[in-house]
């Protein structure tokens, strides 16, 4: 998420939208920044995670790839909704949440711009990138959130 111009150019910013900006000018990518909210709303931390998140930013590994917003989005629903010990069992809605919200994006973004790959979407130009990008993880942001809903699963831990 190169850039955050194309999301203040007139536009009221909730808190999250602003949090969004403030970890996209300390140079995290849009992949990094859907989990990092995801986690504080749950009241937590994790490095390790955010990590792992970096390898999905510019289209997996910045190779123009599956548009790291929408994996991003798809980690934030595994997030609240998956599996993360043997114990834990994964929510049954998670794979339609995920479903729909790859539906939606290829949708909304991959009819937009001809596909939902990174390279698609800013039109392999690094130009495009901060007026496209700030938005999208916002949408996606935004989308998510409403699955959780729609779906009884809380944002806030």
């Amino acid at each position: 998420m190169a850039g955050n111009a194309a999301l203040t150019a007139g536009t009221v910013l909730d808190p999250e939208q602003l949090r969004m900006m403030e970890l996209a000018q300390q140079g995290f990518h849009c992949s990094e920044i859907l989990l990092f909210t995801g986690l504080e709303a749950q009241g937590k931390v994790n490095p390790d995670l955010i990590k792992a998140m970096s390898a999905l930013a510019g289209g997996i590994g910045f190779s123009g790839e599956a548009c790291g917003a929408l994996t991003g989005g798809a980690c934030l629903l595994g997030l609240y909704a998956g599996r993360g010990a043997a114990e834990q069992e994964e929510d049954p809605r998670s794979k339609v949440m995920i479903q729909e919200l790859v539906d939606w994006f290829s949708q909304k973004y991959g009819q937009a711009y001809g596909g939902i790959r990174c390279r698609e979407i800013t039109e392999d130009d690094p130009n495009v990138a901060p007026t496209r990008c700030p938005r999208i993880v916002a949408a996606v942001h935004k989308k998510v959130k409403s699955l959780l809903s729609d779906n009884g699963i809380p944002w806030e831990g």
